[in-house]
């Protein structure tokens, strides 16, 4: 019992009223600080989890696990598909062109990327036919020069199944008249909407439209290949580079996607470091305030010490208060922060009705609602963090209190 005096003493001066009111103010202020640092870091943490996850799943499951292309064009695909099929892992392979080049309607232009696909082909390795709106692939025949666009595509150009787009390609034709960019008016057969990037930027094509456009005669520019498990990938990738040799060129999602889910991951460590220093900025009230409490009850400190306490147990006294006070504040920041993380996304929506807006557009954005993805790792590394912080904040102060003299104290007592 005697060895936990120090532990009654530091609770019985959190709860105790103080001569100094703006010691209470401080303290009270610290703890505020930790619930709402801790609440406000595990709610981001679990949003951005949350758009992490909802990009995974639809960007991709939307793009190709790999590509082979030749330089500087693939002429017999047909074998090289029917070579590859045998590959583990490997489930599907289609043809394609890609391409980059400016889509203009009546009223507006935009850029876009351009593939050159045979539907049948495609539809085994990409999931967009599964999500048109209107029309179909099917509708995409050889020579009719028909073109499928993504909805925010559609959206932002302002066209409609039937409408004619003019499509310009960073290229040039030499005429007697003089260099021309080339340009070709397509019409508009389908829209579809994977709720993903490539809905504001993809348009699709008929392969041998695209064959003729480009230039590409009976020769395409690679085979886009889907795996059985997209996280094996690369190690697929690399190996059908060693078995098919350095004619061929192979990449997987890694590098044509990889770049957008570092950015994100990089979002993640910088939001977290800054939300971190909320967490900083209260241990240090925590230190502060312990400062004060310290100079507050120097004559007890000395009464204490006189009664035969040792040094290690005054320290145990006021590193309990403050330790109490941060573990407190973490613990009700981390429930509250749990709850918002898995109701914000009901939360949101009942706010969106009761004051008649919307925080994502579905007419511009993909993500329509917020997601939320709460992680226990998450949790308890910020309480592990904020408890780790909360802590150290306490050990000056615990020590400036050993270092109170009973004799000098006690003299004008």
């Amino acid at each position: 019992m005697y060895k936990l005096t120090p532990f009654f003493i530091g609770l019985r001066y959190i709860r105790a009223r103080r001569r100094n009111q703006f010691i209470s103010f401080i303290s009270g202020f610290s703890l505020v600080g930790m619930v709402l640092g801790t609440m406000a870091l595990i709610l981001i943490l679990s949003v951005m989890n949350g758009f992490d996850r909802e990009i995974k799943q639809r960007i991709l499951s939307a793009v190709p696990h790999g590509f082979i292309d030749q330089s500087p064009r693939l002429k017999n695909w047909q074998a090289l598909s029917q070579e590859i099929s045998s590959v583990p892992h490997i489930i599907a392979s289609a043809p394609y062109i890609g391409g980059y080049g400016m889509l203009s309607s009546r009223t507006t232009i935009r850029s876009m990327q351009l593939q050159g696909i045979l539907p049948e082909e495609e539809k085994q390795v990409s999931i967009v036919d599964r999500y048109m709106i209107k029309g179909t692939m099917d509708h995409l025949q050889p020579g009719e020069y028909g073109i499928v666009l993504g909805r925010l595509l559609a959206y932002f150009l302002r066209v409609d199944i039937g409408d004619k787009v003019l499509m310009t390609l960073p290229d040039v034709s030499i005429t007697p008249a003089g260099l021309f960019p080339r340009v070709k008016r397509f019409k508009v057969v389908g829209i579809f909407e994977v709720g993903a990037q490539i809905d504001q930027s993809l348009a699709m094509i008929h392969l041998t439209d695209a064959q003729k456009l480009f230039r590409y005669g009976q020769s395409v520019q690679g085979l886009r290949l889907k795996m059985d498990d997209i996280y094996y990938a690369q190690v697929v990738v690399e190996n059908l580079q060693q078995a098919l040799g350095d004619a061929y060129q192979l990449t997987d999602w890694s590098h044509t996607q990889g770049s957008l889910f570092q950015a994100v991951q990089m979002e993640k460590r910088m939001v977290t470091l800054l939300l971190l220093i909320i967490i900083a900025v209260a241990a240090l009230n925590i230190l502060t305030g312990l400062l004060l409490m310290v100079a507050d009850k120097r004559s007890d400190i000395a009464v204490l010490r006189t009664l035969g306490m040792t040094t290690r147990q005054v320290m145990g006294i006021f590193m309990t208060q403050g330790s109490v006070v941060g573990i407190l504040g973490i613990v009700i920041g981390s429930l509250l922060g749990c709850l918002l993380a898995l109701s914000i996304s009901d939360l949101m929506t009942w706010i969106e009705q009761l004051l008649g807006l919307k925080v994502f557009d579905p007419n511009v954005y993909f993500i329509s609602q917020i997601p939320s993805d709460l992680r226990q790792s998450d949790v308890l590394l910020i309480c592990g963090a904020g408890i780790t912080m909360s802590v150290l904040a306490t050990l000056y102060p615990a020590y400036h209190a050993t270092q109170v003299e009973p004799a000098e104290v006690l003299r004008y007592e």
